[in-house]
């Protein structure tokens, strides 16, 4: 037979059970709570890295296409200076196209 003495001890043991039950539930809401903010630091810092990698990425590539655009701009200037233009032919060749179909001939 039970005695109250054994009730009562295995009361305080229950208890001293919850207590702990308890005490490992705030442990582990803390540890998941620290773990969560770690996380999140080092994801905002590797994020912001690579951010910071990407857009440097880009500039690069800018300035590439920008120095190869300016050349290839040169380039083309250069080749029209070049160029010879016949004025007397340019306005032959008008008169006789252009001016002709506007004086309908």
């Amino acid at each position: 037979m039970v005695n109250n003495n054994t009730l009562d001890h295995l009361l305080e043991i229950e208890a001293s059970a919850a207590a702990i039950v308890e005490d490992a539930q705030k442990e582990a809401e803390k540890r998941i709570h620290e773990n969560e903010e770690k996380n999140r630091v080092i994801f905002d810092e590797r994020y912001k890295a690579e951010i910071k990698n990407h857009l440097s990425m880009l500039n690069e590539e800018i300035d590439r296409i920008k120095i190869q655009y300016n050349k290839e701009l040169d380039n083309y200037r250069s080749e029209i200076a070049g160029l010879n233009v016949d004025k007397e032919a340019f306005c032959a060749l008008f008169s006789k196209y252009i001016l002709a179909e506007v004086n309908g001939s």
